[in-house]
């Protein structure tokens, strides 16, 4: 891998301007460039252009997805930006269709990505603490750990040939952030990824 594109997700409100998901998206890009890699960056409050962000996965080797959670999600600005530039890209770009056709029903559903070879990788903040993940004494998740939450966003890529690398997450960053270990683990995990 050479060429990785950065996207930093998150959507700014009073209550959080976003300096954590900056900061990791800052870290990120210094590690990269510090070893050689290219890089390229899109935040959600930058304007952007639909076939510019199609050419920047087409561009990359991987994608680094770096969000907030908010309500189990990605904020609503980086949907709007796949609806955009992932319908879009179903063109031939990122995918064929869904991979099937009239004449061949044969075909799975999803099989049509045309960024085969290519990876992605998850970093996320949650407000949420780290013990209510993978515990199945734990009522809200029921024993489903940060990957089975973000199983549409592991789908969106696949959907386009991607492979994942292994998901990043900060924890209880609002009410008990670790913000130094958390740091320190990023930077190994990057190290572990980006070498």
């Amino acid at each position: 891998m050479k060429n990785i594109f950065v996207i930093n997700a998150h959507e700014a409100y009073e209550f959080s301007p976003g300096k954590l998901n900056e900061t990791l998206t800052d870290m990120a890009l210094e590690h990269l460039r510090a070893r050689g890699y290219e890089t390229r960056l899109t935040t959600m409050k930058d304007e952007w252009d639909v076939d510019t962000e199609i050419e920047n996965h087409r561009w990359a080797d991987a994608v680094l997805l770096q969000s907030p959670v908010n309500w189990m999600g990605v904020p609503w600005s980086f949907k709007k930006y796949m609806d955009f530039v992932y319908s879009f890209g179903m063109d031939g770009r990122l995918c064929n269709g869904d991979g099937r056709t009239r004449k061949d029903p044969s075909k799975q559903y999803g099989t049509g990505g045309t960024l085969e070879g290519k990876k992605y990788m998850l970093s996320l903040t949650f407000n949420a603490p780290e013990k209510s993940f993978n515990d199945p004494s734990q009522t809200f998740f029921e024993g489903r750990g940060v990957d089975d939450l973000f199983w549409p966003m592991h789908l969106n890529f696949r959907f386009f040939g991607m492979k994942p690398l292994e998901t990043f997450a900060c924890y209880d960053v609002m009410k008990n952030p670790r913000l130094e270990s958390d740091f320190e683990r990023y930077r190994e995990h990057l190290a572990k990824h980006f070498a």
